[in-house]
């Protein structure tokens, strides 16, 4: 077991397979943990009250954290630590899943009842998707 913030929600593995980062959400950090020596390396002072979901980028270069608590979508870049922008979602959100393209991000907006879409490249908001009620959790399919 590997001690980490307190509430730890959402976690993802660098596409490198090197790092774990995990959103603490009553803490609003990130704890960032080296898989090689299974140790926290970092904590991250992320101000992301009730971080629920956190996802790399495909490419690796940007994480996504969003929070069922708050209107903001907080996107940090991997190589600096650094929060380099907060985008405004909705009400709260949850589940996170990337285009494996990496064109887009896709961000469900729980108490809304909508997926946002965010353009990879701009990290702008690139529509919305009508969802019907409280969606959460997100997978990419692909039809054979």
């Amino acid at each position: 077991m590997i001690a980490v913030g307190r509430g730890a929600e959402g976690f993802d593995v660098s596409p490198d397979g090197k790092e774990l980062w995990a959103a603490n959400a009553q803490d609003g950090t990130i704890s960032l943990i080296d898989l090689a020596t299974k140790k926290v390396t970092q904590t991250l002072e992320a101000n992301v009250g009730g971080a629920n979901r956190l996802k790399f980028t495909p490419d690796g270069k940007r994480v996504f954290v969003s929070s069922l608590r708050g209107s903001d979508l907080a996107i940090f870049d991997a190589a600096t630590r650094k929060d380099i922008k907060r985008l405004k979602i909705g009400t709260g959100a949850a589940g996170i899943q990337m285009q494996p393209d990496g064109l887009k991000a896709y961000v469900s907006c729980t108490p809304d009842d909508y997926v946002v879409l965010v353009d990879l490249k701009s990290l702008e908001v690139a529509g919305k998707i009508e969802a019907g009620k409280q969606p959460d959790g997100l997978a990419w399919a692909i039809r054979r």
